[in-house]
Parts: C-alpha cells; structure tokens; sequence
C-alpha cells in the first residue's frame, strides 16, 4: 500500500493531428503532453483523460502502446514511462426526456479493447465522435448498464454547477429521477463546493466524493485532486477505492475554497455583482446565475445528523492562483524543489523562504493550508486571492 496523488479530470485539446476534441481547451493540450505534464512538473501519480473516446485520441494511445512509452496493466490503466498512470474515459453530455436540462457524466474504463468497444457504442448516438462532451440524446439510465457491462466507473461530473450538471439543471430534487443510484460509483463536487456543503443532502452521503481540475490547459491540471491510499496505482485499485475496498481508500480530498470557483454565489451574469435584488445594482441586468451554495440551499435535507466518515477537504489554493507568482518564479520553485506536489506538500516553510521573497513564501504556505484570505466568485467570474503584505 503507498500514498497517489490522482487528478481524474482533464480534457484533451487537440489530437496528435492537431484536430479538435475539446475546442474550448488549448491547442497543446493532447494526450502526450497531458500525460508528460502530470509527470513534471505537477507530480501527479495517476490522471483521468476524459476525452479518449475520440478516435484520433485511441490511435495516439495505439502508437504509445507499440512504442511501449505506455503500458497496459493487468489491473487495469496504463503505465506512462513507468511513472504515471492514464484511466482512460469519456465525459458525456446526456439529455433524456426525464431532464430539466443537460447533465455532464464521466465515465471510465480499464483497457484498451473496453475504450475502443465504448467508443464505437458512443458513435451511434451522437454527432460527432471525434468532439469532446457531445451530446447524447438517450436514457441516462442505459449509458450506466452499458458503462458497467464494460467494467467501468461512472461518476456524474461538477453536479452541482449552474450549467450542465446533475443538481444544477438535470434534476428538480433527487438523481433518482434521472440515473440508477446503484450503479453509479462516486461523484465530482466541482470547482464552487465542499464536502461539508454536499453533505447536507442525504442522499449524497452513500457516495464517495472526488475533487478533480476539470482542466482545459495544461496549466491547470491538479487545480484540485485527491491523494490516496492504494495498494498499486491501478484501474482496479481506483475502483476499491471509491468503494473503501480491500483496503485502498481516498485519504484527503485537495480542491479550491468555494469561494475561488466561477460559480460560488449567485451573481449578475452579465456584470456578475452578487445579487441583492431582482434587478442587478450595477448595471439593470435581470439575468443571474444561481449560485452553488444557494442551490445547494435548496436542495439541503432538514436534520441532518448521521453524516458519513469522510477523508478531509483541504482548502488548497493552486500556485497559479497566488498573487506575485508568476511563470519565472514558478520556474525556480521547480528548479529548486522538483515538482507541484512537492512544492504543495513537502516543501519546508524555510526552504521556500530561502528560494522566494519571505511574502510569497509565506503565501504559498497559507495557500496549501487553506488558510488565504479570498473575495468570493460568481457568475461565471473566478473569486480573487487577497495578497499578504508582510511575513
């Protein structure tokens, strides 16, 4: 058994083709470059590739396997240079007639015949399967049988952003209305909530709890991840571990304070002032973006009282989010101390004083604790770190 540190949710930009998956998400950002990424300078241990449905995306996973720069495992996943391991998966943008709007859903599977098979079931029901989160008109409930019939992990993604995710446009009350709770293995909080926020709905308390990037740039990569205790860094062991199984476990899940996501409180969504009123103070919009904290409101069961044993929620701030750290002094961060995980979690406050202005170093050490000062997002607008003047 040993310690991973896994982010489960980054796209993919480009194909080794330079075509389009993502076209939101940046042009470098293929699968060679994610998996070289998460190996330096993020540090991480094991990455979820949610886009390896596309076509051009399996043959640059085909090439790797017969130049065996990637390995599959027995367990499940594959090696890269023998330092990181790729799950591959798929995000899915599902609208059933059941749906108040579209959800997003990942989904994840453990070799590379179950990807391949997945890929060509998914090109029947939708537009065009070289594109990233397309969407796929059908009973919800059918994509989880034919997930599980295939041996992968289902996990309903950001559920609870105003836009396309399972609370905030899919359901009224309850995922009951719209997916099989029993086949579905652990949910993504999203980038604008906690545990302790999502622990006040009931229903929620059965599942495990994951905290991903949701990356569209290399940059952002383990924005937010989970470290873990597992007994190989495999498929399977992922698997156990949403389950508390055999032993392998979550140990602390690391993602922003709320308050630094888009979608935090309720906002003007064209100026994005909090709402006050039914008419925004600033600029007379009636438009608003509901927030997650408000909607998580709603949904909040009365007395609730026998929550769950949950590994912690650590309020890390990512570097990329500090104020005054900029790419050179990043640069010399990791030239100094290896990589981001290193710099998050093993660093001493002294030695990065040594490295970087007292004031950055004492940032960087409220930052990985949790303990920064920040001005709440909203309305699609990312909340602001408040710089620390003096040590």
């Amino acid at each position: 058994m040993n310690t991973y540190f896994a982010d489960l949710h980054v796209h993919i930009g480009r194909t080794y083709k330079d075509k389009p998956v993502k076209i939101t998400a940046a042009r470098n950002l293929t699968l060679t470059n994610i998996l070289k990424t998460a190996k330096f300078p993020k540090g991480l241990d094991i990455i979820g590739v949610i886009d390896c449905h596309s076509p051009e995306v399996i043959e640059e996973m085909e090439g790797l396997l017969e130049k065996g720069e990637l390995v599959e495992m027995e367990e499940g996943g594959f090696r890269f240079e023998d330092e990181v391991t790729l799950i591959p998966g798929t995000e899915i943008e599902v609208y059933d007639e059941r749906c108040h709007g579209p959800i997003h859903l990942l989904v994840y599977f453990p070799s590379f015949i179950t990807v391949k098979e997945f890929s060509q079931w998914l090109s029947n029901r939708v537009t065009n399967i070289q594109l990233s989160t397309q969407r796929m008109y059908e009973d919800a409930q059918a994509l989880q049988e034919q997930v599980k019939m295939l041996g992968g992990l289902f996990i309903p993604a950001h559920i609870f952003t105003p836009f396309k995710s399972l609370y905030g446009k899919g359901v009224e009350e309850s995922l009951t209305e719209i997916l099989n709770p029993e086949l579905i293995d652990a949910v993504e909080l999203g980038l604008s909530s906690n545990t302790e926020m999502a622990d006040q709905i009931t229903e929620l308390h059965h599942y495990t709890f994951v905290s991903n990037s949701d990356a569209h740039s290399l940059p952002k990569i383990a924005r937010e991840y989970q470290k873990m205790w597992l007994e190989a860094p495999t498929f399977n062991a992922l698997a156990d571990a949403m389950k508390r199984r055999n032993g392998n476990y979550i140990e602390a899940n690391y993602g922003l304070n709320p308050f630094l996501g888009k979608y935090y409180r309720t906002a003007c969504a064209k100026c994005f002032t909090p709402q006050e009123a039914d008419v925004c103070k600033k600029c007379g919009s009636k438009k608003f973006t509901k927030g997650v904290s408000e909607r998580i409101g709603e949904l909040a069961s009365s007395g609730v009282d026998d929550l769950p044993k949950r590994p912690s929620y650590i309020h890390q701030v990512p570097l990329d989010f500090i104020p005054g750290l900029g790419p050179k002094t990043l640069d010399k961060l990791l030239d100094h101390f290896g990589t981001e995980m290193n710099i998050l979690h093993h660093v001493t406050e002294k030695a990065l004083i040594d490295t970087v202005k007292p004031e950055l170093a004492l940032m960087i050490s409220k930052a990985r604790s949790g303990t920064l000062h920040i001005a709440a997002g909203g309305g699609g607008k990312y909340g602001k770190v408040k710089k620390v003047k003096s040590i």
